[in-house]
């Protein structure tokens, strides 16, 4: 049975239940039996019978995934209230029951249509009910559909993006992605928050859809997205058991698109070439790369060069006197420690070309002799691209094909099939990305794990609206002021809109206390 025959048979056995069960509320409400038998005008009628014509918005919440989660229960209580049964118990009831509560309402109580009911909370419990479930409604609309928060974990993009800071994320300019997952607790991701508990069902699972964004992924554009080989519960935590996880609730990575559908990708040295070209990074940008030191022992104190150029990711000892590893430097940070009176050397540390890291680099393979610092080259397919396939490149789209694309792709006897057909050649149904964080040697990216497919893209991280140093002492030093509300992308050092933000928000502060103090003397 395709997905669509399922669909369909789900919302008919739906439709099926809330004609048995309201069918008799329908008449009593002065409507036609037939009228809760209608998909869609049923919905129409009903937000009627519960004194609700004017919200038609209530009707389209119905039909969206997580946000329908939190209407219906708000359905079934209005539906059994429009029908004078009011009481806590009856209320805990219908909510507990899924709402099959209302067929006892519907077949064993003799109830009467309450006409003109209102709809003002009856208790101050109840006013302050309302307003949450309307502000989860409003926040889940927005975080799904239109800007999702988003802290930045690693340092995998240092320089551009720092550990700490609290990002918002554009669902807009790629295309907002609907919920595949449809069972899942509104505005939490893989895990209940403090508990490590799953927050979704896997099954039943939608399709996917993405709205049309108004720009395409550009090279060298920084991308929030699921992580294609993420089979962790919990991925704060290292050791964590291995899971399948739905595509929309693997985990999230922010890299940086180095190469776009249809590009010939290699890395030589730690550097991007695409199409034979190195890849040239905006201003904002900076590579960071390992670096060993050798010094001349006494007066060298690797701790305070750290704190002095700010070194990302610390330093360790290389096992040999007066040798160290400092980690994440940039090419200007190293210029500079090079010339400290105790350094007597500093070299760049890069894998050797043709040394193979077989475990650690897509595509896992021996077939080739890639490893971090030389990788490729390597064609990222596109959409409607054709590739030849043979034994010794099959591993570089095996997973695209079988695990992104849904095919069941074998080889038996030196043969290629698909779902028992023998192809030499395969059509992609989508668009493929390369991402690579700037910490060149430390980032887990798309030299680990290879190909982002498109249905995997989240959005575009737009505004850094809050950034937190945990080096810092005290509160207000760990607090990155000259970060606070500074755009991601755009040349030269990022500027700070915090103070016009503060401006607007007083100016706003102010205007509602002279609207609501003049409300308050026409009364």
């Amino acid at each position: 049975m395709t997905f669509t025959q399922s669909f369909l048979l789900f919302f008919l056995i739906v439709q099926v239940i809330h004609f048995l069960g309201t069918w008799k509320l329908y008449v009593k409400a002065g409507r036609k039996a037939w009228e809760a038998a209608i998909p869609i005008y049923n919905a129409v009628i009903l937000m009627k019978i519960i004194n609700r014509p004017k919200e038609w918005y209530w009707v389209i919440l119905l039909f969206i995934p997580i946000i329908n989660l939190i209407v219906f229960p708000v359905i079934w209580v209005e539906t059994i209230r429009s029908f004078g049964r009011t009481d806590r118990m009856e209320t805990i009831l219908v909510v507990v029951t899924l709402g099959f509560y209302i067929y006892y309402v519907n077949y064993m109580l003799d109830v009467e249509y309450v006409y003109d009911r209102s709809l003002q909370p009856r208790t101050p419990a109840g006013e302050w009910i309302a307003s949450i479930l309307f502000a989860v409604v409003a926040a889940t609309l927005v975080h799904t559909y239109v800007m999702q928060p988003f802290v930045i974990p690693s340092s995998s993009l240092e320089k551009t993006l720092l550990v700490g800071d609290f990002l918002f994320v554009s669902k807009i300019h790629y295309g907002a992605r609907t919920p595949m997952t449809s069972v899942a607790l509104p505005m939490v991701h893989d895990a209940i928050p403090f508990t490590g508990m799953k927050s979704y069902l896997k099954e039943p699972q939608l399709p996917y859809f993405r709205f049309p964004g108004f720009e395409g992924i550009e090279r060298n554009d920084i991308v929030v997205f699921n992580w294609p080989a993420d089979t962790l519960s919990v991925i704060e935590v290292g050791s964590s058991p291995t899971m399948y996880k739905p595509l929309d609730k693997r985990s999230n990575y922010v890299k940086r698109c180095v190469g776009l559908p249809g590009d010939e990708l290699e890395v030589r040295d730690g550097f991007v070439f695409t199409n034979g070209k190195q890849n040239v990074l905006p201003e904002r940008a900076k590579l960071q790369f390992n670096y060993k030191v050798s010094t001349k022992g006494g007066g060298f104190n690797p701790q305070y060069m750290h704190d002095r150029y700010d070194i990302t990711d610390g330093f360790g000892t290389t096992g040999e006197k007066n040798q160290y590893f400092f980690y994440a430097l940039t090419e200007a940070t190293a210029e500079e420690l090079k010339n400290h009176p105790n350094v007597l050397s500093i070299e760049k540390f890069l894998e050797q070309k043709g040394v193979v890291t077989r475990d650690k680099v897509f595509p896992h393979s021996d077939n080739y002799k890639w490893n971090n610092s030389h990788f490729g080259p390597i064609t990222i397919p596109a959409k409607g691209s054709t590739v030849q396939l043979t034994k010794e490149n099959l591993p570089l789209y095996k997973r695209a094909i079988s695990e992104y694309e849904g095919n069941n792709l074998t080889v038996k006897d030196d043969q290629i099939m698909i779902d028992g057909n023998v192809i030499t050649s395969y059509t992609f149904n989508q668009d493929y990305y390369w991402m690579m964080g700037d910490n060149r040697g430390n980032s887990q990216d798309s030299r680990s794990w290879g190909f982002v497919p498109f249905d995997h893209v989240l959005g575009k991280p737009v505004f850094v609206w809050f950034s937190w140093d945990t080096k810092g002492n005290g509160i207000f030093n760990k607090i990155r002021w000259n970060r606070m509300f500074t755009t991601v992308s755009g040349e030269g050092k990022p500027v700070s809109y915090f103070i016009y933000f503060v401006i607007l928000l007083s100016g706003w502060f102010v205007f509602n206390y002279f609207r609501k103090k003049k409300k308050a003397a026409g009364k």
